[in-house]
């Protein structure tokens, strides 16, 4: 499994919920703590404002699921489905993902700093005007992806390959274009000029 960065452990679960039916179920102001869901079906389940603190969640199926203004803190993610899933205006921070799936996952606001996704394959999903501070994406693939308006100061993304990805408008400050891919990526002028910078150019008018 996937280690959490500063070697986090991940927080012990008190209870769990296994094989649970939650097709459709309205998540709604839903409160749960230090809980674990085993094989728990949520495909199109959906709410505003559900918290999970500290919960962790093994093959749990999020499929066409939608959460908004959800708080999922300090919580794992082992060898969960993302297909079509949104998440709008959430906070996951903490969070690790291990071994999931994410085609066509969309992230829109909301706050995913000091998360781990190392080596996720993001080339179908979606980031736009998120807060990623110091996010976890050392050998992330994210070919073709979008990144949109995303705050990635202090990142991690050694290795990570972001060639054709869309990051117009994203604090790509601390990326080293020695160490990731960017070939064809779409950026702004800005940011050209950082990058520029970071090879070494002299930028002038």
């Amino acid at each position: 499994m996937a280690d959490r960065m500063h070697g986090r452990p991940a927080a012990p679960t008190e209870t769990t919920i296994s094989s649970a039916n939650w097709d459709s179920r309205d998540l709604t102001g839903e409160r749960y703590e230090n809980v674990l869901f085993m094989d728990t079906d949520m495909t199109e389940a959906s709410g505003v404002g559900a918290a999970f603190t500290d919960c962790t969640f093994r093959g749990v199926r999020f499929n066409a699921s939608t959460h908004t203004d959800a708080a999922f803190l300090n919580c794992t993610f082992v060898r969960c489905g993302f297909f079509d899933a949104t998440f709008s205006g959430c906070k996951l921070v903490g969070g690790l993902f291990d071994g999931c799936t994410y085609d066509l996952l969309k992230v829109k606001g909301g706050d995913w700093s000091f998360t781990g996704l190392p080596g996720a394959d993001l080339r179908r999903a979606s980031f736009t005007d998120v807060r990623m501070r110091e996010v976890d994406l050392m050998g992330a693939r994210c070919a073709g992806a979008e990144f949109r308006g995303v705050d990635l100061s202090g990142a991690f993304l050694h290795k990570a390959d972001f060639s054709g990805c869309d990051l117009r408008g994203s604090d790509i400050s601390g990326m080293d274009p020695f160490t990731v891919e960017l070939g064809r990526a779409v950026i702004d002028p800005y940011q050209a000029i950082v990058l520029a910078t970071a090879l070494g150019l002299d930028v002038r008018d």
